[in-house]
């Protein structure tokens, strides 16, 4: 749409129109490298995202890709990471809001040897257990305040990457992105670095109705264990399967340490029943990711990836959508 040379490409994808990804478009808009940022909506057609073009003026470059209806996050995603034009790509979510030095700060970290950049994370909708059970969950070892350093993997969907490295997967990079701690592992195990970068700050907005958080936390066990499995052996995938019945205690373990390292105990005790049953549901289904596949766990997910406001309180949408995030 317009005609700069971007430094960073940013892959912000909607299952529907430019108003479900709106608030996260003006938070972009607000970098301080605005000019230096492309802009790729991922989106089934054009015409259904009734986009306002005027409101992308600033950035150096604004395109749409088109793909027909978007059934899976990591095939919305790869096929934005494929038409985006500059070196880095970014991937952002309708939910997930930088803060104004974010692109900046993932640009300076990019200069040294790391095909991963990560922010830190803070919470969005901090008022209910649920979102700080899913915050614990989804972003434990990446809450602010992160020393930052290098890592083993990065925040899932939020995560930015050289792009010529992501395009070596080839065909099987939509796969890669379905569960990008998988990605990650990958990316280590042929020698690249990851790097968390603390000064990238973005707010994620996580589910607050139990209705909605409960089976998301199922299908995200069970698309991860059926990422994992694909070059697993089969007798360690066995392995798996008979110590899924510990995966909740190990992950409570871990999330302690992670909260108490972000000074964060009081809110790791105040969702400690939503956690144990968060994570049960996880293990349980990791156990069914290990022994079935992932199943149609991808379009399953993808249902509650999109239109987060429709899986939040009614005080949370006015904190973070009408109040601007």
């Amino acid at each position: 749409m317009n005609g700069g040379n971007p430094a960073l490409s940013v892959v912000l994808a909607t299952q529907d129109n430019y108003e479900t990804i709106r608030t996260t478009v003006s938070h972009l808009l607000r970098q301080t490298v605005v000019d230096r940022i492309e802009l790729v909506i991922v989106a089934p057609s054009a015409g259904q995202l009734e986009l306002e073009k005027e409101e992308l003026a600033p950035f150096a470059n604004a395109q749409v890709v088109e793909t027909g209806p978007i059934e899976s996050i990591g095939e919305a995603n790869a096929n934005g990471i494929r038409n985006a034009s500059a070196e880095v790509v970014v991937l952002a979510e309708d939910h997930c809001f930088p803060a104004p030095r974010w692109a900046a700060a993932l640009l300076e970290a990019h200069q040294g040897d790391w095909a991963a950049v990560g922010p830190g994370v803070r919470n969005a909708n901090p008022a209910t257990a649920v979102s700080w059970a899913d915050l614990f969950i989804g972003y434990g070892p990446w809450l602010l305040p992160a020393p930052g350093g290098e890592a083993e993997f990065l925040p899932g969907h939020n995560t930015s990457y050289k792009r010529d490295i992501l395009l070596q997967y080839g065909d099987a990079l939509a796969s890669m992105m379905d569960a990008e701690t998988v990605l990650h592992w990958n990316l280590r195990n042929q020698g690249y670095r990851l790097l968390l970068e603390p000064g990238a700050v973005v707010a994620h907005t996580n589910f607050s109705l139990w209705r909605s958080w409960l089976p998301v936390q199922y299908h995200n066990g069970r698309m991860f264990a059926g990422s994992r499995i694909r070059d697993m052996p089969a007798w360690k995938r066995l392995v798996y399967v008979i110590g899924s019945p510990l995966i909740p205690l190990v992950r409570l373990a871990r999330i302690a340490q992670q909260a108490a390292r972000a000074r964060l105990l009081g809110r790791f005790a105040a969702c400690f029943h939503a956690l144990v049953i968060g994570l049960t549901l996880d293990g349980l289904g990791q156990l069914a990711g290990y022994l079935l596949g992932a199943g149609d766990a991808r379009t399953r997910v993808a249902k509650y990836e999109f239109r987060r406001i429709a899986h939040i309180s009614e005080s949370d949408r006015k904190q973070v959508y009408d109040d601007g995030g």
